[in-house]
């Protein structure tokens, strides 16, 4: 179960980094009269990292960790990043039943990550759920709030790196998982 559950986050990412799937929602470069960036282009350099201006998956981490418990999130328990993906994709669910409203908590982690230079790209906001994709420095932060509380209640930030090293491994995590 859990090789399927890697799967399709693979499939999804791999979906995320290629481009597709931009129909429905809002596309906030285009709104304002300016066009997105190429599907594969990388991200522009929008802060301090490691060497050459590139970000490793733990300042990622750290970022998204920063900004969630600033919020009011704790970390959610769940399934670790395979091991060969562990430098190309950040997973950090937030224990939503743990704040009094989960949507505030959402909307004020997304404006800190914001505010350290996540340029938010593009915005899926419909009645059950919301996501925002965020870019930074050659990654995508998929930043998702779903359900409501006392029902279903997820609340995820899913960043991956952007890069064609990452995407090969994202394609050969999904080529070996399918079964």
């Amino acid at each position: 179960m859990r090789k399927v559950k890697w799967a399709a986050a693979a499939a999804g990412v791999l979906l995320l980094v290629a481009g597709c799937g931009k129909e429905g929602g809002s596309d906030k470069a285009k709104d304002k009269g300016g066009q997105a960036p190429a599907a594969g282009s990388p991200a522009p350099a929008a802060g301090a990292g490691t060497s050459g201006g590139a970000v490793d998956a733990a300042a990622v981490k750290k970022q998204i960790e920063a900004a969630a418990t600033s919020a009011g999130f704790t970390e959610q328990p769940g399934d670790d990043v395979p091991a060969n993906l562990k430098s190309c994709m950040v997973s950090w669910t937030a224990d939503g039943k743990k704040v009094s409203d989960s949507r505030k908590s959402y909307d004020a982690t997304v404006a800190t990550l914001v505010k350290d230079g996540w340029k938010e790209t593009r915005t899926i906001d419909q009645p059950a759920a919301v996501v925002k994709s965020l870019d930074k420095t050659g990654w995508t932060l998929k930043a998702s709030h779903q359900g409501k509380a006392g029902a279903l209640l997820v609340v995820s930030f899913i960043a991956t790196e952007t890069s064609a090293t990452c995407a090969k491994a994202f394609q050969e995590d999904l080529a070996k998982n399918k079964q």
